[in-house]
């Protein structure tokens, strides 16, 4: 398919929960809350909920227990990985079916998907409509001559809308937004940004990139600015994605206070990431183990190891990193991130955590 280049960013919609309403129709239009093991009196975070759930606040993240709160007629679900994998495949296939379609997976949810026409709002339609079709599952699509452009794009088209965004109208659009609105700037660096008088996209975008290096540092800085603008590539790269590492993490129900407890967890932790690893058949190059504290006081403790498939090597390096756990503080929660050896010419990132890691 010819005609000029354009980035697409399709985005379903809710998408674990509407994966949960499709399999319970009874549920259409309900607050619908997705979590954990599904029980609010158990320790669980949100991993989803339904727009009419977000309209009570509900959000990502979100202590279950709050969510029940703040919504006491939600419906709240278990976490059910395998649905959801199924669904997003299904999903990623029908956009590569797609007529001219070059498609880069971001995640179970979302992926920039390339293509050549002149009308990019009939391509994004068509899309949409493949999706409903096949699935079941509505979808927004960004449409953007960046991959950045789209990406924020599709935020002004949900739910299952299209939107455009391009260097001729961004900051007519963006201009006036706070900097962590844009894709990659988060609250923190938005607060470093404001430190240095720039609080909007419009100031940023005009920002002298050098101006950022002292704060940021001589490649962050410069991407910054770049962002505040829109720009950036405008590839779209289908090179198969590889995973650098898998995690792994659990949250207690009672809160670990005897180091004989916190390795036996260490132990049944590293052993499912180590399967996990090993279904890759690469070796492990450093580990990560994270440490929640009660009430909420997160740490990590990280260290690179000469490569090894040898699993008790890995354990003994857990366990050690496991003797950091200060004494005596109860622990709410631990994970574990086994970082592996990457293959030539891979293009890397991170798998979808099972916990929300």
């Amino acid at each position: 398919m010819g005609g000029i280049p354009w980035v697409l960013h399709v985005d379903l919609d809710q998408f674990i929960a509407a994966v949960e309403v499709l399999r319970r129709p009874e549920l259409a239009g309900r607050p619908v809350i997705v979590g954990g093991r599904g029980d609010p009196t158990e320790r669980a975070v949100v991993s989803t909920a339904s727009y009419e759930a977000r309209a009570f606040g509900v959000g990502s993240g979100m202590p279950l227990r709050i969510a029940a709160r703040k919504v006491p007629h939600a419906v709240i679900l278990p976490v059910d990985h395998e649905a959801y994998l199924a669904a997003s495949e299904t999903v990623m296939a029908t956009l590569r079916a797609q007529p001219g379609a070059v498609v880069q997976v971001l995640g179970w949810d979302e992926a920039f998907v390339g293509i050549g026409t002149d009308d990019p709002e009939a391509y994004a339609r068509q899309i949409q409509a493949a999706v409903l079709e096949r699935t079941r599952l509505h979808c927004s699509v960004g449409i953007g001559d960046t991959l950045v452009r789209a990406k924020v794009a599709t935020g002004f088209g949900k739910p299952a809308g299209v939107f455009r965004l391009t260097s001729e109208n961004w900051l007519d659009v963006m201009g006036g937004h706070p900097t962590r609105d844009l894709w990659g700037v988060g609250a923190r660096v938005s607060g470093r940004l404001a430190r240095l008088g720039i609080t909007t996209v419009a100031e940023l975008a005009a920002a002298d990139p050098q101006d950022l290096v002292p704060e940021f540092g001589p490649t962050m800085g410069p991407w910054y600015a770049q962002l505040g603008r829109g720009d950036g590539s405008r590839v779209v790269d289908d090179t198969p994605w590889v995973a650098r590492g898998h995690s792994r993490e659990t949250t207690f129900q009672r809160d670990l206070t005897e180091p004989a407890q916190m390795d036996d967890a260490v132990r049944e932790i590293a052993a499912r990431v180590l399967e996990d690893v090993a279904a890759e058949g690469r070796p492990v190059v450093g580990l990560t183990l994270k440490i929640r504290y009660a009430p909420f006081d997160t740490t990590t403790h990280a260290r690179k190891i000469p490569a090894t498939s040898d699993r008790d090597e890995v354990l003994a390096v857990a366990l050690d990193l496991a003797a950091g756990i200060e004494p005596g503080r109860p622990v709410r929660l631990l994970g574990l991130r086994a970082e592996m050896a990457m293959p030539q010419d891979a293009r890397t990132g991170h798998t979808p955590t099972r916990g929300g890691w």
